[in-house]
């Protein structure tokens, strides 16, 4: 299998994956939907399969109790989930350069979308 390359909108955060989920989550929570300005689309993959060819401009938040997220601290694009002590990241789908071949796989935390949009039906919804 080819890496999948990926990127923050400037270039100043890259990747190359070499193994990942080739399925993406729809995330609906509130703090998803704040840090990405609609609901946070992304994939997994084990920290060991990611490569960072640029990240300089990585910066990281813990952002719940839970959980980290990384973002670029030039162009603010916002990246990747990591659960605290997590050997995996959550990438974010739209950082991936194209043609990804993924597809839908579920939509979680359906039940705290926006009052703004209804979810697809491209994948099963998950209340939580």
């Amino acid at each position: 299998m080819q890496n999948i390359t990926g990127r923050c909108e400037c270039g100043a955060v890259a990747y190359e994956v070499s193994q990942m989920r080739r399925t993406v989550t729809f995330c609906h929570c509130s703090q998803c939907r704040r840090i990405s300005g609609h609901y946070w689309a992304s994939t997994r993959a084990d920290i060991t399969d990611v490569h960072f060819t640029a990240k300089d401009s990585l910066a990281w938040y813990q952002s719940s109790a839970h959980s980290r997220r990384g973002f670029c601290n030039t162009c603010g694009s916002s990246l990747f989930y990591q659960p605290i002590g997590a050997n995996h990241l959550g990438i974010a789908a739209g950082s991936l350069d194209l043609p990804t071949g993924m597809t839908p796989a579920k939509h979680i935390f359906a039940a705290d979308r926006g009052d703004y949009y209804t979810i697809p039906d491209d994948a099963p919804h998950i209340p939580d």
